[in-house]
Order: structure tokens, then C-alpha cells, then sequence
């Protein structure tokens, strides 16, 4: 259970980026799996040769937030609500960064060495000797969720970007700057995959094909959650945790199957999710 929870954690801070993106921006952005693994790659680069995690972190957030600025504003903003090409031309970006990403890193697997802080074991009543850091991840993505819960609905950002996208001619009318409201959010969306990189590479570890495996993940939570809802992403995330975990202890041969039939599930009852709204 503890071990669903904590993966949990991590598909929702990938999956909260997507959400921003995707749930919200509806711009379809099929490389955000390569950010997750480039943050991983980046963060591990920086903390290996500075000795620091917490550069490490935030080497690998920027980075990710970075190419993913370059991608919106460069291909993916050109073709705002075309989704076929969107997401043609971001698998083909995805496609491109993980050859450079496997040129560049190689097919070796890397782990993030964690702070002396959080490599400890603390004992629990039931669980018995539990790792420190894993209890780290869960409360950061208490944490994320909270601010960007925070972010969207108490802050005029977050209304200029929930506005954009309900009526983004209106809120051109009325003298907000959209050219530098989507950027951001992009900014923010490969930020968020880039830490849940860096932090994935220190719980476990980073290797060629997370970044697909991951952006699957977190296409589930998303649209099982509801599109662009931060509490649906989140409970979301806490299904496939379980699902996946569970189903690899007592169904190893067929827990894939139940990940995605968890999805169509959801979408046979509630089409737009638990927590979306009907169009």
C-alpha cells in the first residue's frame, strides 16, 4: 500500500504538468514523457558533478521547463486546436529526444544519489522499516498539488489561464497579455515533469523508455481524473498507484491490462471523468 502510494505520488506530479498542458491548454503534447526523463538526466549530470541534489533538482526543472518553452512556442503553438498535428509533431519530437538523449547518456541505468537526510529508514507500526524518502515524495506531491490547487484557483494567473481557455478571444478583448500567459504555463507543465524526473531517478531510477512508460501513466490519470482538474489528477494517480502495484504482487502477468481497463472503466460511466466537467 505504502509503496502504491509513493508511486502514486510521482504519476501525479507528472500527470499535474500534463494536466496544465493538456487538461487545461488542450495542447497535446506527446513529448512530455521525454521531459520527465530529461529532467531525470539532467538532474543526475548536475547532482553527480556538484555533489548537490537540491542543483540537481533544480537544474533538472529548469531544463525541462526549457525544452518545453521551445517546443510550444517554436512547432506546438502554431497549430493551436489541431490536436492530429500537435500530436504528430510532438511524437515526432519525442522521437528525436530520446536518440539524442540515448547518444548523449547512453542505454546505462543512473540513480540520483539522495541527500544523507532523507537515506534513512524509519519505523512504522505496521509497515515495519520503511524508507525515509519514499515518504519524502509522498508529501512533495502533497505539497505541488496544494500550490498548484493554490496557482489556478486563487491567483489572477490561474484565471487568466482557466478564462484563456474557455474564451480566449474575450480575454484578448480585454487587455490580457496571452502571447506571455501560455509560455508560462508550458514552462511550468515541462518544469513539473522535469522535478518528478529527478525525484523518480533518486527513489528508484532513470534508463531509456521511463519517459514513454510514464507519459502513458500519466495519459490515464489524467483522463480518468477529469481534463485540467488538479483533485481528479490526484485521485487519479492514487487509482493507477493501486492498481499497478497490487496488480503486479497478485496479477504480474496482467496488471498492464489493469491500469488501462481502470481508464475504460471510468470512461464507461463517466465519460468526462471523475472529477471533469460536462462539455
Amino acid at each position: 500500500m505504502l509503496n502504491a502510494l509513493t508511486l502514486a505520488a510521482l504519476y501525479f506530479v507528472v500527470a499535474s504538468g500534463l494536466t496544465l498542458i493538456f487538461g487545461l491548454m488542450r495542447i497535446v503534447n506527446m513529448a512530455h514523457g521525454s521531459l520527465f526523463l530529461l529532467g531525470g538526466y539532467v538532474g543526475f549530470s548536475i547532482s553527480d558533478s556538484s555533489g548537490s541534489w537540491v542543483l540537481g533538482l533544480l537544474g533538472g526543472a529548469i531544463a525541462a521547463g526549457a525544452v518545453g518553452l521551445a517546443l510550444y512556442q517554436l512547432l506546438l503553438a502554431r497549430f493551436q486546436n489541431q490536436m492530429l498535428r500537435q500530436t504528430l509533431v510532438s511524437i515526432g519530437c519525442a522521437i528525436v529526444m530520446a536518440d539524442l538523449m540515448l547518444a548523449f547518456w547512453g542505454a546505462e541505468t543512473y540513480q540520483i544519489e539522495p541527500p544523507a537526510l532523507l537515506d534513512r529508514v524509519v519505523r512504522l507500526p505496521v509497515a515495519g522499516g520503511y524508507s525515509t524518502l519514499r515518504l519524502y515524495v509522498l508529501a512533495f506531491a502533497v505539497i505541488v498539488g496544494g500550490l498548484l490547487w493554490l496557482l489556478l484557483n486563487r491567483t489572477r494567473l490561474g484565471m487568466m489561464i482557466r478564462a484563456g481557455v474557455d474564451d480566449l478571444q474575450t480575454l484578448r478583448a480585454l487587455g490580457v497579455r496571452v502571447r506571455l500567459v501560455f509560455p508560462v504555463t508550458a514552462f511550468l507543465a515541462g518544469a513539473l515533469a522535469g522535478l518528478a524526473g529527478v525525484v523518480f531517478g533518486t527513489a528508484l531510477s532513470i534508463s531509456p523508455g521511463e519517459g514513454m512508460h510514464f507519459l502513458l501513466t500519466s495519459l490515464v490519470v489524467v483522463i480518468a481524473g477529469g481534463m485540467g482538474s488538479i483533485p481528479g489528477a490526484a485521485l487519479g494517480a492514487i487509482l493507477v498507484g493501486l492498481a499497478e502495484q497490487f496488480g503486479v504482487f497478485y496479477l504480474p502477468t496482467y496488471s498492464v491490462m489493469l491500469t488501462f481497463g481502470l481508464m475504460a472503466a471510468v470512461l464507461a460511466f463517466r465519460p468526462e471523468g471523475l472529477f471533469g466537467v460536462k462539455a
